[in-house]
């Protein structure tokens, strides 16, 4: 897509590098030279290896496990590309870490999504690109510009092409919206998991909100962390006469025994985006991975040539 490759410049942390190579791959442009190292006590160093002056610098970077080290590798990238002369610095976040954390659910609680929001301004970024916030409001925390592409419609597809889904559900109210859309799209009903989460990471599943005796269901969701939410949530669909249940997520975070527990739950395939990169030992057959190269290629060459990002939305 990119015409002029003297004017732009590419780069990538080491949290998702494989999808930073795919999404280079479809600009038709290599990824810049950058060294990252860690001194022995844990500190980060980085050098950018070519210039970098008035070029317009994308840093691909998903603040995934581990968390703390991504976001530093990130925030020191943009004081690097800033401190080179950079023209514009977009951080290119597939997966946005500490999004869960927008708002104050007990007295004296942080928000930490508004913390990383001031930090990654504070750094230099001019513009943040990412996909399927926990909650979009987060875009409201920055004061420069923030592009939250839409996972649903690669889910959607993919999907579709299967053509077997009987009813969409939503694993919890939080995401009726996502849920209904992707529903709306198949020309399915939806249903919904009524839930109470006692403590963080911990479910009850209460009632089903809609008919799913006797057909396949497909559970929509933006991430898949510790995976309680979604196993007992396709355990509560089985119980109640579903047939099938189909899985997928944008942000595949796996962590603690999220794995052991989709391995053993009534889930028959769980399908996820590239937006988290999975350790090979992590991988399991019910496990299918879709990129998501294309649409952010598609949203980078929209922000260098100052093109509408309207289009990637409709």
């Amino acid at each position: 897509m990119i015409t002029n490759l003297k004017e732009i410049k590419l780069f990538a942390g080491n949290a998702n590098r494989p999808l930073a190579e795919k999404i280079a791959k479809k600009l038709g442009m290599p990824l810049g030279s950058m060294e990252l190292n860690a001194f022995s006590d844990g500190e980060i160093n980085c050098n950018i290896k070519e210039s970098v002056r008035g070029r317009d610098v994308f840093l691909i970077q998903s603040t995934c496990t581990p968390v703390n080290d991504s976001l530093m590798e990130l925030l020191i990238m943009i004081d690097a590309a800033k401190r080179a002369s950079a023209g514009r610095v977009t951080a290119v976040m597939p997966y946005f870490g500490y999004a869960r954390q927008d708002r104050k659910a007990r007295a004296r609680d942080p928000i930490t999504a508004k913390l990383i929001a001031d930090l990654l301004t504070s750094a230099g970024a001019d513009r943040v690109l990412t996909m399927d916030l926990h909650a979009d409001q987060i875009q409201g925390f920055f004061d420069i510009p923030v592009d939250n592409l839409h996972g649903a419609p690669i889910l959607m597809d993919y999907f579709a092409k299967k053509g077997d889904i009987e009813c969409v559900v939503s694993p919890d109210v939080g995401s009726v919206k996502r849920a209904r859309k992707v529903a709306e799209t198949l020309g399915v009903p939806l249903a919904i998991i009524d839930k109470r989460r006692p403590k963080a990471n911990v479910m009850e599943v209460m009632c089903i909100i809609g008919d799913v005796a006797g057909k396949k269901c497909l559970m929509i969701d933006d991430m898949i962390d510790t995976a309680g939410t979604i196993c007992q949530g396709a355990q509560a669909l089985k119980d109640a006469g579903a047939t099938g249940v189909y899985a997928g997520c944008t942000h595949g975070v796996l962590s603690g025994p999220a794995i052991e527990r989709l391995a053993k739950s009534a889930i028959d395939q769980v399908v996820f985006l590239d937006t988290f990169k999975i350790p090979e030992e992590k991988m399991i057959d019910k496990f299918t991975v879709l990129s998501t190269a294309n649409i952010f290629a598609a949203a980078i060459d929209n922000v260098y040539l100052d093109k509408p990002m309207s289009r990637l939305y409709d």
